[in-house]
Order: C-alpha cells, then sequence, then structure tokens
C-alpha cells in the first residue's frame, strides 16, 4: 500500500531498563508489494490480496517472536478481515503465533515465530471499502437492424485513500487487468468485445404511459418505445458468463460510415441468458 499511509515492517524487542520491558521497534522501510489483486465481486467491499517479502529472523526456543507491525490510518480497512498468511514456508516453519491490536491505533501487530533466518514471501489480504465499480455497455446495430457489436466497460473509482501502483483487477467474470489505480482515480477498461450479436426488435404498447384514445390524439402518431432483445448463450457468440447490470447507450450504423444515437437505458437493465 501506499507508504504514506499504511506500514508494514518488521520489530524487534527492546530491552528498557529490564529484560521484561518491551516496545515495538520500526526497524526496515515498508516492503514493496511484490504482487496485489483486486477482487470487485462483492458490491460493498472490495476484497485486496497483496504479496510482501517479509526479513525474519530465527526464532530461539525461549526467545522472543518477530514482531510485524501493520497500520492502516486514512484508509477504509476492516480490521476484523485483515489475515496474513506465509506462503514460502508455512507451517511448523513460519507459524502465526498471535495477533494483538494496540488501543487507540487503526494498527495490529502478528508475532510470527521462523524456524530459521528467511526471506518470507506472505500473504496479506482484507477487505476496503470506498472502491467501487461501474459496468456500461455500448452497442452498434447495422443498418438492418439484424445484430449489434456489442462493448462493455467496466469503470473503476477508488476513494479509498490507498493507491495502488500496479495491481491484478478481477471481477466475477471475464478477464483480469493489470492496471495502477490511485486513490480519487477513475480508470475505464473495456472488458467484454462481442462482434454481431443476433438481435430481435420488440415494440413494447403501456396503455398506462402512452396515450392511446384516438379523439385525444388530435390526429398525431403516438411513438411505440423499441428495444432489442439478445440472447446470452453462444450462438449469439456469448453465454461464458451473467452479465451484471449497467447503463446500455445504443447506436446504428448509417450505412455510410457514421452511426446514429439511438438512446441509453438509464435503468440499468442489461440483455440476460435464456
Amino acid at each position: 500500500m501506499n507508504s504514506k499511509r499504511i506500514k508494514l515492517m518488521v520489530i524487534v524487542l527492546l530491552l528498557i531498563c529490564s529484560a521484561t520491558s518491551q516496545a515495538r521497534i520500526k526497524l526496515v522501510a515498508l516492503p514493496e508489494r511484490a504482487a496485489t489483486v483486486i477482487r470487485l465481486d462483492n458490491p460493498q467491499w472490495t476484497l485486496i490480496e497483496e504479496e510482501r517479502v517479509l526479513t525474519l529472523q530465527k526464532t530461539p526456543p525461549e526467545g522472543p517472536p518477530n514482531k510485524v507491525d501493520f497500520s492502516w490510518k486514512g484508509v477504509s480497512i476492516d480490521a476484523d478481515s485483515i489475515r496474513l498468511r506465509a506462503l514460502d514456508h508455512p507451517g511448523k516453519e513460519v507459524t502465526l503465533l498471535n495477533v494483538s491490536y494496540p488501543p487507540n491505533e487503526a494498527a495490529l501487530v502478528w508475532e510470527i515465530s521462523c524456524a530459521d533466518n528467511y526471506a518470507e514471501t506472505v500473504r496479506i489480504s482484507y477487505l476496503l471499502r470506498n472502491i467501487d465499480r461501474l459496468i456500461t455497455y455500448k452497442a452498434i446495430a447495422d443498418k438492418a437492424e439484424t445484430y449489434v457489436d456489442l462493448k462493455s466497460y467496466l469503470v473503476l473509482r477508488n476513494f479509498s485513500g490507498e493507491d495502488f501502483d500496479r495491481a491484478r483487477v478481477l471481477l466475477d467474470y471475464g478477464e483480469a487487468f493489470e492496471r495502477g489505480i490511485k486513490h480519487e482515480e477513475t480508470k475505464q477498461m473495456l472488458f467484454l468485445k462481442a462482434a454481431k450479436v443476433p438481435i430481435t426488435k420488440v415494440w413494447t404498447f403501456d396503455a398506462a404511459k402512452l396515450p392511446w384514445d384516438p379523439e385525444k390524439l388530435e390526429n398525431k402518431n403516438v411513438g411505440i418505445p423499441v428495444s432489442y432483445r439478445i440472447v446470452n448463450d453462444a450462438k449469439s457468440r456469448l453465454g461464458k458468463f451473467a452479465l451484471w447490470g449497467g447503463k446500455a447507450r445504443l447506436f446504428q450504423d448509417d450505412g455510410h460510415g457514421s452511426t446514429i444515437f439511438l438512446g441509453e437505458d438509464v435503468t440499468g437493465l442489461v440483455p440476460v441468458g435464456e
């Protein structure tokens, strides 16, 4: 995480006046992230998984364990969700013994026992609030209105208080992205592209919303709303996963190299599989 906001460091015990007096000492600078994954499955919280390399010292039989201080001041983390897992030497060689929370601090301290001196890769995961995403769709229909070229975009907005210089961004479907995103930054990413998706035109007349009495129309035509229906299946060059709801904007090819804007769905409705 941003070194200005979250500090992760290996610390040692400091003897002050007696062998039992201990203090947390900042020993090394924050290790850079080796890898970061941002998972966007949940609309309320974002799961962050990051890997870092910690320099751990061998723990003597009666000696103090390594202490790792993790703090998140100014970052919207759910403190109860924070987890640490050793990846290189899990189990008896590198063991998480205890987790404590210093009073009045946005921080915790892990106590880790180590069978030898290791540069240990660990995975730290936690739930982060205030990273949100929007899904948008753009469809261009051919002049005959038989198919659309469909694109979908992920709009990612970061107001979590944390900077991510580079991360692997994952929805619950579609391709992953390798992107960085700073605090208060918004980015748009293309994650779905399907050409010549077959469409069916559907006219929908709602007498409760549209005028229908001939005596009150004064010889005016009544426009009946038209929508395009697509099927989310393999025959339509789709069907690999469900589609998230989002705003859809529709255009039509005029046959002369230009497109005409037909309208947009602001209700968040998108085609779904049958």
